[in-house]
């Protein structure tokens, strides 16, 4: 029903940068929330950014003046600008949407991205 592709991962040495990417297709009436997780080596799951179709945002503690998420809902995306990239920020990163769908008006439900890898550096 609904696909989320994700893009922009790779490896950057400590204090770089990197933009992901994430865009949803399917039978999308709206998206409600996007947002990206983050999984390290040995660690839970837990949440980096969000941000609702409004336009309000939610950042960690860890990551915030550093990371900037942005979306653009006509088009269905979600972008994670990281700034200053420290060795702990290395993750599998994944994208999250909260979606509406078009025969299912009164509801939302969960979708995931398989995730990319975030490698920095020392």
């Amino acid at each position: 029903q609904v696909q989320l592709v994700e893009s922009g991962g790779g490896l950057v040495q400590a204090g770089g940068s990197l933009r992901l990417s994430c865009g949803a297709s399917g039978s999308i009436f709206r998206i409600n929330v996007m947002g990206w997780y983050r999984q390290a080596p040995g660690k839970q799951r837990e949440l980096v950014a969000s941000i609702i179709s409004g336009g309000s945002t939610n950042y960690a503690d860890s990551v915030k003046g550093r990371f900037t998420i942005s979306r653009d809902n006509a088009k269905h995306m979600v972008h994670l600008q990281m700034n200053s990239l420290k060795p702990e920020d290395t993750a599998v990163y994944y994208c999250n949407a909260e979606v509406t769908l078009y025969a299912f008006r009164s509801s939302s439900f969960t979708y995931w991205g398989q995730g990319t890898q975030v490698t920095v550096s020392s």
